[in-house]
């Protein structure tokens, strides 16, 4: 199925609209003062958070395109079924949330056919809106997005993850390996939950990279979308063509992306010499 230009900008002015009403809800629902005590009040706070949000924003994207489908499992990976499917993640940033801290918000993306086409990402507290369709550029509040310009690592601002609690240990090594990598290569290191957020700034310029191991697709989707049609790069950790297949996810400037996963790949290599 093909859709227009026209058509598709008319779409994303619902997703827009459910998106922030679904953000309006959350900040509704935010208390600075929020400090969970244990595991148990925790979870129970995010899936209260979900339960708010994710009914009348499944109802209004589902309404919004007939005939597309909803991702059930916003924790998901690997490739969707061909046809029209929205990955969202309603609360993305929710641990941010309940703990009464800025860094949380809603995003909405259309995967057609393996591929993402359109995306909005609302960050309530900042009362900014991102948005991208496939080929038409990355926009936050309107005015568009441009990538950062810097071409050496060492000025580099670059970022990282988790994609969620509770990876193998084999993850967590390629985690700390790289992170030392790149703290011997880039001006500055840091890390941070959501994956989503710290992409945009990647599309806004803010900083110059990220990189993330495993990966789940309502965290990388949105971002990845907004990276590109702001004129980053985006890849795995080899450099190759990032896809939601993808064990890894690298997304920067161009001017430096191509240093990153060149730092990446060395980690990776020092890495498999040591467990030989």
């Amino acid at each position: 199925m093909k859709t227009s230009t026209d058509d598709l900008t008319v779409l994303q002015s619902r997703v827009v609209a459910a998106v922030e009403r679904a953000g309006s809800l959350l900040l509704s629902r935010f208390k600075a003062s929020a400090r969970p005590a244990d595991i148990q009040s925790i979870s129970t706070a995010i899936a209260a958070n979900d339960a708010a949000v994710i009914h009348p924003l499944r109802e209004a994207l589902l309404a919004a395109l007939p005939g597309s489908r909803w991702v059930e499992n916003e924790e998901g990976e690997g490739v969707l079924p061909a046809g029209d499917w929205w990955i969202v993640d309603p609360v993305e940033g929710n641990i941010n949330h309940i703990h009464g801290r800025a860094g949380w918000g809603v995003t909405a993306t259309l995967i057609r056919n393996g591929a993402a086409l359109l995306t909005v990402a609302t960050v309530p507290l900042a009362e900014e809106t991102y948005s991208a369709i496939e080929g038409n550029g990355a926009y936050l509040n309107g005015r568009a997005l441009v990538a950062s310009a810097k071409r050496h690592l060492n000025a580099a601002i670059v970022g990282t993850c988790q994609a969620r609690p509770g990876e193998d240990a084999a993850t967590y090594a390629r985690m700390a390996s790289s992170v030392e990598g790149l703290l011997a290569n880039a001006l500055l290191v840091r890390m941070s939950v959501p994956s989503t957020l710290e992409l945009l700034d990647v599309a806004s310029g803010k900083i110059d990279g990220f990189w993330q191991f495993s990966q789940v697709r309502s965290g990388l989707a949105s971002g990845a979308l907004l990276v590109k049609e702001a004129g980053g790069c985006v890849s795995d950790s080899r450099g190759e063509k990032w896809t939601l297949e993808s064990k890894d996810f690298v997304a920067a400037a161009p001017g430096v992306h191509a240093a990153m996963v060149d730092c990446l790949s060395q980690t990776e290599h020092l890495l498999v010499e040591q467990s030989a």
